[in-house]
């Protein structure tokens, strides 16, 4: 860091019973008093340097001995109104970019400018700040935090907007140079260059997140203003300084430091948001839903949360469950789910429909001659489709997201089943390859809220489509005691057709049935994500399914669920007279089948 010494006498300032006096042959003529300390001094050098003295002491009476001076609010205080005392006497005085701004702020509080004296202190101060101060990375940092304690003399002088300029312009000349940061150079001592090039590309992020936020956000707003710092550089800029501030906030009020530092917070945290980049690339949307947690218990604007909300819905896909476990502050649920909700509902907003094919013709697709204007004409096509293919997979993605998200919070007995329907229904049906983890979802829904009656189980199963559960949670399903009857039915029956269909008798099966397996593919292997969410599952949470492969214990279960329906249709007593007689072939349970779907098509 630079600094300069001005002066060359030796410091002769002293206290003597709670007074600063300098040691002098001459007797002391002026007391100044500066924030309830007096000083001893002399006319002469004070007065010759400082015109504000001079026009007090013009002012004020002068007794016979010693003039008084009151300087009340004096910038910096005792400090740098002595750092300007001792430039008077010619006593041998330090500066640097710590005490910069106090001794400016104090020297043009005396008011000595040339005007009074050539080569006065503030024309020195000046040149010191103009020529190594603004120059200097580390220097144009510190002297930047220093005039927070001096925040209106900072601004009037210039000094605050002067260091924010300087700063970004030696970021803006090489956003990617390393050698400027010192906090990377004091990292580099434990690294190879290589890799520390490699790992602080936005080298200055660190460094700029020891500065308040008022003055953070103002820099901020320069670098980006100047258009050459890459996106995702400012996202990770940042996400540094939301990691280093935020938690101390979080700190503060488990500490139970409420009114202050929720005040506090929610400007950081307001400021932050309204400097996220507009790219999508620029910041995860781990980040993201971060911030969304940190809104929610800073309790901030609606405007804030919305605003995430939406830039969360542009990037959902690249979420996890967890990083959506939002804490609700709002009412007795365990999570903000309506928030989620909204971010959801902004996904689906963004996202477009689902890529078409070309048209296929027996032994592929069709060819159609094409003239060469239309060639050129096919890029906006081609890109369409690709965006429309991610758009596709994102929603695959963002399905199976949802549904472990069901899983998680299905377990609060507060969740109303309107929200947790709300949820589920909002994924369209292409999204969803396979039902097994909505299934888990609406097992464990039902089982943490018991009391639901039969129209409320109907609802909840309303978006499961027994065609796409697997043969093993079929099984499980076949027995689930919390099961309306009808799902019960279904499964079963899709079970019995799988079987028929492994053994080789298809021709037991309607033909419409046949139909409808080949649709969808048969008895194919287990769905990876069935291996994926059973492996998120507690050992103890592992779902039984001994027994389940042989017919009597898929019978027993339905005989179960009837006895528990009394008030069961023409159509279901059919279904007691099946079970009554357990050898009945499986010929006969396709044609339950057909028969039950055709009277409820007719309702």
């Amino acid at each position: 860091m630079k600094f300069m010494k001005l002066g060359s006498k030796p410091d002769t300032f002293y206290n003597s019973d709670s007074i600063r006096s300098v040691s002098s042959e001459i007797s002391s003529d002026l007391v100044v008093q500066v924030n309830g300390t007096r000083y001893l001094l002399h006319k002469f050098p004070l007065l010759s340097k400082c015109l504000r003295l001079q026009k007090l002491c013009s002012e004020s009476p002068e007794s016979s001995q010693l003039q008084i001076i009151q300087l009340p609010d004096f910038p910096g205080g005792t400090e740098s109104f002595e750092l300007c005392a001792k430039f008077c006497y010619g006593i041998t005085i330090t500066l640097s970019a710590y005490n910069v701004v106090s001794a400016r702020c104090a020297a043009e509080y005396l008011q000595m400018t040339e005007d009074v004296e050539k080569g006065n202190l503030v024309y020195k101060l000046d040149v010191f700040f103009n020529s190594c101060i603004l120059n200097g990375w580390k220097d144009s940092i510190v002297t930047l935090q220093t005039t927070k304690s001096f925040h209106l003399w900072s601004e009037e002088l210039g000094i605050t907007s002067r260091c924010i300029e300087a700063i970004a312009s030696k970021v803006l000349s090489n956003p990617l140079k390393v050698s400027l940061s010192h906090s990377n150079s004091r990292r580099a001592r434990n690294l190879d260059d290589v890799s520390c090039k490699t790992t602080s590309k936005g080298w200055w992020a660190e460094d700029l997140s020891d500065l308040g936020i008022d003055l953070y956000w103002r820099t901020m707003i320069a670098l980006k203003s100047g258009g050459k710092v890459p996106a995702n550089l400012v996202g990770d800029a940042l996400r540094i300084y939301a990691s280093k501030w935020l938690p101390n906030i979080s700190r503060n009020l488990e500490n139970g430091e409420t009114t202050h530092s929720n005040s506090k917070g929610r400007l950081l945290l307001e400021s932050i948001i309204s400097l996220l980049p507009m790219e999508r690339t620029a910041v995860s949307c781990s980040f993201l839903l971060k911030l969304l947690k940190a809104a929610n218990i800073l309790r901030a604007s609606s405007s804030s949360k919305t605003e995430l909300a939406r830039r969360i819905g542009v990037q959902l896909d690249e979420a996890a469950v967890p990083d959506l476990m939002i804490p609700n502050s709002s009412n007795d649920m365990i999570y903000d789910v309506d928030v989620v909700i909204t971010i959801l509902e902004y996904f689906m907003l963004q996202s477009q429909s689902p890529p078409t094919s070309p048209p296929r013709v027996k032994g592929g697709f069709v060819r159609h001659r094409r003239s060469r204007s239309a060639n050129n004409g096919d890029f906006e096509l081609q890109e369409s489709r690709r965006s429309s293919s991610a758009s596709h997979s994102s929603k695959i993605k963002v399905a199976r997201l949802v549904d472990g998200y069901l899983q998680e919070i299905a377990k609060d007995v507060n969740l109303s089943l309107s929200k947790f329907t709300t949820l589920a229904e909002m994924i369209p049906d292409f999204a969803r390859l396979d039902h097994d983890d909505l299934y888990r979802a609406i097992d464990i829904y039902l089982k943490s809220h018991p009391n639901l009656n039969k129209n409320e189980r109907k609802r909840i199963c309303r978006t499961l489509d027994c065609k796409k559960l697997s043969m093993e949670v079929c099984m499980h399903a076949a027995q689930n005691e919390m099961l309306p009857l009808r799902v019960v039915v279904q499964v079963l029956f899709f079970e019995q057709a799988r079987s028929a269909m492994a053994g080789g008798q298809l021709t037991d099966l309607p033909s419409n049935i046949k139909a409808l397996l080949a649709a969808q593919g048969g008895v194919s292997k287990l769905p990876s994500s069935l291996s994926t969410s059973r492996s998120m599952v507690q050992p103890e949470d592992q779902w039984s399914v001994s027994g389940f492969k042989s017919p009597k214990s898929n019978i027993s279960t339905l005989r179960m669920k009837l006895a528990e329906n009394d008030d069961l249709d023409e159509n279901s007593s059919k279904v007691k007279q099946l079970c009554s007689i357990p050898n009945r072939p499986k010929r006969m349970f396709s044609k339950l089948w057909s028969t039950n779907r055709s009277a409820s098509e007719k309702r």
